[in-house]
Order: structure tokens, then C-alpha cells, then sequence
């Protein structure tokens, strides 16, 4: 029995923990967020674009932020650019591809602490396809606060680059100066606020009162 004691103490200082442990999920806000992108033009300009609509979740754990878990994704259809020639170019086969690729995702795989309210998020960025690991410098998720409307909001804010290439967006054109037309290093920025996400039950409510009701399956005769 001894040799059973220092086990028992582990468990029962474990349990509690365990129990404490608590999670809230929250989703990305689309009417009060952006994913911004930049890159540089005639190696000297810079040249910044946007995507119109994104959603996520963000699983926070608040006993321990590192446990957090992130899932985006940018409709990548909706890049703004504000010059519609070069928003069609990016759509095309030789940027994005949206007709095949509608998606950009971000799911996280890694979170680590920085300085105080920093975080390096690393996670598997997928465009055109391709996916590959990126580390995104984070500041937040922030204290929840009420909004003038009563709803509790929490705002998160990253920043990183990638090389472009490496996803498969290949397109440039040399200069007669020497260099390149557009930078294989893009920076990303994202500012986004994060409300509760609506429970099933709630969600199902809400969808009733907006007459969204769903039919039940019909029977399949026999």
C-alpha cells in the first residue's frame, strides 16, 4: 500500500485541474474583420489588397491559452485590390484559381507564448491546394468586453509573411531595370473581432424564427 500512496496523491491533485478546465468558442465577426495582404510593386511600391469574407472559430482555453485552437478560412474570391483588372488577374489560373480553389484555410497546430498578450500561432496555411506551415505573431484574444449592444466581443489581431511561390503562385515579369514586377514575399495582416459562438440549440431557434425551418426527410417507398 505504500508503494501506491505518492500515485494516489498525483490523481487526486490532477483531478481537480481536469476539472477546472474550461474552454469558450468563438467565431470571427465578418462585418468587423479583415484579412489584409501586401506585397511589394516594381520593387519599390507597395501594393495592399483584401478579402471581402471569412469566417472562423477560435476554441479558447482560458486556464491555458497554448491549448487554444484556431480554424479559418477566406473566401478567396472576394480579393480587393481596388483595381478590378488585376482582382480578375489574382482570381485567375495564374494566382489564386478560385474556380478550382475557393478556399483559403488556416487551421492551427502549435501555440506558444511570446511577450506579455503575444502569441506565435503555427498552423498549416492552404492555398490554391498547397499546404504548408506558417507561424503568425498574435496579440490577444483580448478580455471579453461588452459592446454598446450588450454582446460580450473579444478582438485578436496577427501578422506573418510567406513566399508566395511556395503555394504555387508562380506569375511575375521581369523589369528592364533589373528585378521583378511583384515580390515573392507577401505580409499578411488580420484584425478580427470574435463574438460567442451560438450553441445547437440556440442556432436552431434562431433559424425557426427566421422561417428556415428544414423539412424531415421524406420516407422512401419501398
Amino acid at each position: 500500500m505504500k508503494n501506491l500512496t505518492p500515485l494516489l496523491i498525483a490523481v487526486s491533485l490532477a483531478l481537480p485541474v481536469a476539472a477546472n478546465a474550461t474552454t469558450s468558442t468563438w467565431e470571427l465577426d465578418g462585418n468587423h474583420s479583415t484579412a489584409g495582404f501586401s506585397v511589394t510593386h516594381m520593387m519599390v511600391n507597395t501594393v495592399r489588397g483584401a478579402f471581402g469574407k471569412s469566417t472562423g472559430t477560435i476554441v479558447v482555453d482560458e486556464d491555458d491559452i497554448t491549448k487554444s485552437k484556431i480554424d479559418a478560412t477566406i473566401d478567396a474570391s472576394t480579393v480587393d485590390t481596388r483595381v478590378a483588372d488585376r482582382d480578375k488577374h489574382l482570381k485567375s489560373e495564374e494566382f489564386f484559381f478560385v474556380e478550382k480553389y475557393p478556399a483559403i484555410t488556416f487551421k492551427s497546430t502549435s501555440i506558444e507564448k511570446g511577450a506579455e498578450g503575444k502569441l506565435k500561432v503555427t498552423g498549416d496555411l492552404t492555398i490554391r491546394g498547397v499546404t504548408k506551415p506558417v507561424v503568425l505573431d498574435v496579440t490577444g484574444p483580448s478580455a471579453a468586453m461588452k459592446n454598446p449592444w450588450g454582446q460580450q466581443v473579444r478582438t485578436v489581431a496577427a501578422t506573418g509573411s510567406i513566399s508566395r511561390k511556395e503555394f504555387g503562385l508562380n506569375w511575375n515579369k521581369a523589369l528592364e531595370a533589373g528585378g521583378v514586377l511583384v515580390s515573392d514575399t507577401v505580409s499578411l495582416e488580420i484584425n478580427a473581432e470574435l463574438v460567442p459562438k451560438a450553441p445547437a440549440a440556440d442556432a436552431a431557434k434562431t433559424d425557426t424564427k427566421k422561417g428556415e425551418t428544414k423539412k424531415a426527410p421524406e420516407k422512401t417507398k419501398k
